[in-house]
């Protein structure tokens, strides 16, 4: 009898301490038990690929709700600072200061896109422009469409003598960031009159012929809505639209359209410009195949958290899924955007290995 009490007494010391474990584990993982969801806003660059692999990554771990908002990359960038977001989106880079006042934050790059310019132009099937022409109408010394500087390039087009209404980002944006870095990398009285960023004082609207757009959808419906104007968008929005798209002379001097081939061709160019902080531009390539105005779009997460765990994993594995599963890459080749090449692929692979939670990897 005796020893049966011992033993009983035996195992409820053992089930209790078993207990004591569990519940510290849970509160390691920040309490969190059953579904996990993780919220995410910023760039709108990336909005139409984020959608579908959302969706996607639902049946690959029915457990994990994920929920993005696509409200500019200056936004999203604020919201990770503020802390009411789990992760960011954002074609635009953090600066130096930001690095400083949150030093745990990193940037990942995600994908890779092409920005291209959108017209409506009646019976213009086709357009060519290059880099100073761009930079005449966004600079708004070229004013109409029949300008000798767009007519040289286009000689089987009956041009219009029509005002160019020029539609531009109404809100801070990566796109515009990328858009004024090519800008300014044909021009550089652009970069001394303009600037490169994620808002800009654009001069068409001084001259009384410039509208803002909210987001890539707000420029791509300003644009289709607007006879004779021109604007600049992702090329997924452009795509999606259907919205006709002008191509470019690149800095090979070769005329290119914005494709999967011309937009690997540019990253390959710029493969070892990466930084201490996992940034590079890839703006004017060089290359006879390169697309001129390329950026990657970057996902912003903390390398440290000690609130929830079970949620920084859940993160680390969702971007781990998107980089190497063939049907997220395939999905987002079918929307426009390219994937990483494997040797810009595995430096964030290795960053996400760095992720800790209560000091400890997530993913060893």
């Amino acid at each position: 009898m005796r020893k049966t009490i011992m033993l009983a007494v035996s195992l409820l010391v053992l089930a209790l301490m078993a207990t004591a474990c569990g519940g510290s584990e849970q509160a390691g993982n920040g309490g969190q038990a059953g579904p996990i969801v993780l919220n995410g806003a910023g760039a709108t660059f990336p909005l139409p690929v984020y959608n579908e692999w959302i969706q996607m990554y639902k049946s690959v771990k029915p457990d994990v709700t994920i929920n993005y908002q696509g409200i500019g990359s200056g936004g999203g960038q604020k919201a990770i600072m503020d802390g009411t977001v789990d992760f960011a989106g954002s074609d635009s880079l953090l600066s130096e200061a930001q690095y400083k006042k949150m030093p745990d934050l990193q940037m990942l790059p995600i994908l890779a896109g092409a920005v291209v310019p959108i017209y409506n132009l009646p019976n213009a099937k086709e357009l060519v422009l290059d880099g100073p022409s761009m930079v005449g109408i966004f600079m708004g010394k070229i004013t109409k469409w029949n300008d000798p500087a767009i007519a040289k390039l286009n000689p089987n087009l009956s041009l219009p003598d029509e005002t160019i209404t020029v539609v531009h980002r109404s809100d801070g944006s990566g796109t515009t960031e990328i858009f004024t870095s090519y800008l300014a990398a044909v021009d550089p009285t652009w970069a001394q009159k303009v600037g490169v960023g994620k808002a800009v004082e654009w001069p068409a609207d001084a001259a009384g012929h410039g509208i803002g757009g909210k987001g890539n959808p707000g420029v791509a419906q300003a644009v289709q809505s607007t006879p004779y104007s021109i604007g600049y968008v992702e090329l997924a929005y452009a795509k999606s639209n259907k919205i006709p798209m002008a191509k470019l002379v690149n800095a090979a001097g070769n005329v290119v359209e914005a494709n999967t081939k011309t937009m690997q061709a540019a990253m390959a160019a710029f493969a070892n410009a990466f930084d201490e902080h996992l940034t590079a531009k890839i703006v004017n390539a060089p290359g006879k195949d390169s697309w001129p105005i390329m950026g990657y779009t970057y996902l912003i997460i903390h390398m440290k958290n000690n609130k929830n765990c079970a949620k920084t994993k859940a993160l680390v594995d969702f971007i781990r899924w998107a980089l190497t599963d063939p049907a997220a890459a395939q999905k987002a080749t079918s929307l426009g955007y390219a994937p990483l090449p494997p040797q810009v692929r595995d430096k964030v692979l290795a960053k996400l290995h760095e992720v800790e939670c209560n000091g400890q990897k997530v993913w060893p």
